[in-house]
């Protein structure tokens, strides 16, 4: 199973108004199944701040991340992306190795 349809199943358990998860690795030179970019609208996320967001991500995902080189986190709240409605692009790869 593609590692994106790994990471969008785990990340249900979130139980999100509004997921899309991006494989970006094409924007960088590590490789296939690399770099993600994930946007998470969910209730669960009220009254938290960036980090515990973040952290209960990462709790959702558990293995799943030591495979996953880099994952850019978008997280909201049902009132926040009703208000934002996108999330920021991804800026471009600086390169490296």
């Amino acid at each position: 199973m593609p590692k994106i349809d790994l990471l969008q199943t785990a990340l249900k358990s979130l139980q999100p108004k509004h997921l899309e998860v991006m494989d970006e690795s094409h924007m960088h030179s590590r490789g296939l199944e690399t770099h993600y970019k994930a946007v998470i609208v969910s209730e669960q996320f009220t009254g938290l701040n960036a980090v515990k967001r973040h952290q209960k991500v990462y709790a959702s995902l558990g293995e799943l991340m030591g495979q996953v080189h880099a994952l850019a986190l978008h997280t909201y709240t049902p009132d926040e992306w009703s208000q934002q409605g996108v999330a920021p692009a991804s800026p471009a790869c600086k390169g490296g190795h």
